[in-house]
């Protein structure tokens, strides 16, 4: 089994010669910082400007990385993937607003995405971030325990009730919903919500999934703690695991304000924090449902392992792994194909909107060295295999 993410046949059978070479056209660009940073540069500038560049990044990295942008956009590749039996997290990728109506916008369009994804077997989560919902100062006010304002403390009321209009809707519908954890310091005031959250709707099973980001080396105290309280008071948790997206931002801030580094000093380390977390969940699956979200072939075998030698099956429903769609196809399809429950995460949106996520997905590849680097090598084992 230590093979199975090697298959490039199976892990690129979605993929045309065409699509096969811009994947290694845009990873081989993404392995270059220099390119990056100057490519981020310039389109942030040509969109500004309202320059044509829209259909040029649709054809490249928006298509590669992106499901379309809107729904029903997706659904040629949605219905293409859960042919391979590798379902979809529709994740509308709308990033940095700051004004009420465009929260109560999100809002709509997420519950717009519910009732989209229960007519549908292919989806089977709903997905928001919790700066989505409101704004980011916000969270971070309410965080840092400072005193809200009247009129803070209303628009905090306003957030939270987003939260629980969603909530309330995946319950109904026996939907499940993911919700994406952010930087450190406007964190506590998400989990706060989500935890109250999972104590109204998880009591049956796990229908509400929060996410602990694994590069902080506090997230296991955390969640043991959270264990006790649900145990106390009879609900189960759902739990997104990944190991983060702010490493740099968070570390900068640390230093500038002179706190200690909410990081785990090494890739090792939080490789280590990842397993134990997993482990610990794993351990305590009778309380608790696991998404599995990692491109980390060794975290994905450690689960599959865990599975494969527990009473478990490999179709049990608290098991999910999930990966971003356009990245680690390796994984994905060979998992789904040894039949593991497997979802991608499909961003879609506005290309314009949508640019800050893909901006910091090749920010994120070009820091991860070892990513790129595996998926260049996986694509041209395949581009040799297809010439024989």
């Amino acid at each position: 089994m230590k093979k199975l993410f090697n298959d490039t046949e199976v892990a690129f059978s979605l993929k045309s010669d065409s699509e096969l070479e811009r994947a290694y056209f845009l990873f081989k660009l993404i392995k270059s910082e220099p390119l990056v940073k100057i490519g981020t540069a310039v389109t942030k500038f040509a969109l500004k400007s309202s320059l044509p560049v829209e259909g040029l990044i649709r054809s490249t990295v928006f298509d590669h990385f992106c499901g379309g942008v809107n729904e029903k956009d997706c659904m040629p590749i949605i219905e293409r993937m859960y042919g391979k039996k590798v379902h979809s997290v529709l994740d509308y990728s709308v990033e940095g607003k700051e004004e009420e109506a465009q929260f109560d916008a999100v809002l709509e369009k997420t519950l717009s995405l519910i009732n989209f994804v229960d007519e549908r077997d292919a989806m089977p989560f709903a997905v928001f971030k919790p700066s989505g919902f409101g704004r980011f100062d916000l969270y971070k006010k309410r965080s840092s325990n400072k005193v809200l304002t009247d009129d803070e403390q209303k628009e905090w009321e306003r957030v939270v009730n987003r939260f629980e209009l969603v909530a309330k809707a995946c319950y109904e519908k026996d939907e499940c919903l993911l919700v994406d954890a952010e930087e450190s310091w406007m964190q506590d005031a998400a989990d706060d919500i989500m935890e109250s959250l999972m104590e109204k709707y998880n009591k049956e099973k796990v229908i509400i999934f929060s996410t602990l980001q694994l590069y902080r080396h506090d997230r296991l105290a955390y969640l043991k703690g959270l264990h006790a309280r649900a145990k106390e008071k009879g609900f189960k948790i759902g739990m997104k695991l990944v190991r983060g997206a702010y490493m740099e931002k968070e570390r900068e801030r640390a230093e500038h304000k002179n706190y200690p580094d909410p990081i785990c000093a090494t890739k090792s380390e939080t490789d280590a924090n990842f397993n134990a977390v997993l482990n610990y969940m794993f351990d305590n699956l009778n309380d608790m449902a696991i998404f599995c979200g990692t491109h980390n072939e060794e975290s994905s075998y450690m689960l599959m392992d865990l599975i494969d030698s527990s009473a478990y099956g490999r179709e049990d429903n608290r098991l999910w792994f999930g990966q971003l769609y356009g990245m680690s196809d390796n994984i994905s399809y060979n998992l789904a194909d040894q039949g593991f429950n497997v979802a991608k995460y499909l961003p879609f949106g506005p290309v314009k909107d949508v640019m800050p996520y893909l901006i910091r997905r090749a920010e994120e590849n070009t820091s991860v060295a070892g990513q790129t680097n595996r998926e260049l090598d996986l694509i041209r084992i395949e581009k040799k295999r297809r010439k024989v």
